[in-house]
């Protein structure tokens, strides 16, 4: 048996309602003893973030493939050379703290772990890029649904036909996660995104899928299809997958990411990365 097929040791649970109310600490702590599932809303207020580690050799054609393509990969911390831990939230793990990992060997995805200790390697320089998790608030709070979490889905994320702009060995498409936006509400959507350019900003497509070489929304290579309701207008942001395409495409020998929607809470708040001076 592989390690792709084995069975993880750590009892896997879902989450329910409450978990808006928990602490990053609580939430941490709960995916630590093995919980695991999509965390739009959990932590409510908190700031999350997408993980990929790579080989400290490919660390430096990581950070410049997010900085030639900072709306997909806008960079909140890196950390030293096999360290599990950031100043993004005092006391984690990053090897353990998140719900659920991807293990990438040569572009390849082997294993899907609870804990990613027994894959961590020494050499490892771990990302951690904004989420659009953390603008939902904003949009929540300026009347702007948020269909995946009413009817209790992971947020829908496409490859699209856009390239990055390739970094060194590094290079893919631009994932886009997607939201049904009532028309009535598309400037409030927009608006409240754009204050925040450290978790993605504001769309990059609002309207046909095609645009963006989608062929099929209910077809997302990462998470689950929504329905849109009756008006709804789709709306697309840059995606923190993106780096995960990019090894895909690239193929370097190692790589630990997260389960796409399966975020890392970190302790900063939200309002912390909103645009001062503007409302």
């Amino acid at each position: 048996m592989t390690r792709a097929q084995r069975t993880e040791d750590r009892p896997v649970t879902t989450l329910d309602d409450r978990a808006s109310a928990w602490s990053p600490r609580t939430a941490r702590e709960r995916f630590r003893q093995g919980l695991a599932g999509p965390t739009a809303g959990v932590a409510a207020g908190h700031t999350q973030a997408n993980l990929i580690a790579v080989p400290a050799d490919w660390a430096y054609d990581m950070l410049l493939f997010c900085q030639r393509n900072p709306k997909p990969c806008p960079v909140l911390d890196v950390t030293d050379a096999g360290s599990p831990a950031t100043v993004l939230a005092e006391g984690a793990d990053l090897r353990t703290d998140l719900p659920r990992y991807r293990v990438w060997q040569d572009g390849e995805l082997v294993a899907e772990p609870t804990d990613a200790r027994p894959y961590w390697r020494g050499d490892l320089v771990a990302f951690l890029i904004g989420c659009s998790f953390t603008f939902e608030w904003a949009l929540s709070r300026a009347g702007v649904p948020i269909r995946h979490v009413e009817q209790g889905r992971n947020v829908p994320m496409y490859v699209t036909g856009r390239p990055c702009r390739p970094a060194g060995r590094l290079r893919g498409p631009m994932v886009v996660s997607m939201r049904p936006v009532p028309p009535e509400r598309l400037g409030a959507a927009i608006r409240e995104s754009s204050l925040l350019p450290a978790v993605h900003g504001g769309p990059v497509h609002c309207g046909d899928p095609a645009g963006l070489g989608i062929a099929d929304l209910d077809r997302p290579e990462f998470g689950d299809p929504v329905v849109l309701e009756d008006g709804d207008i789709p709306v697309f942001w840059a995606c923190g997958v993106t780096p995960q395409a990019a090894v895909m495409a690239s193929r370097p020998p190692f790589a630990i990411t997260h389960a796409p929607g399966q975020m890392f809470l970190t302790d900063a708040r939200d309002e912390q990365y909103r645009l001062v001076g503007v409302d």
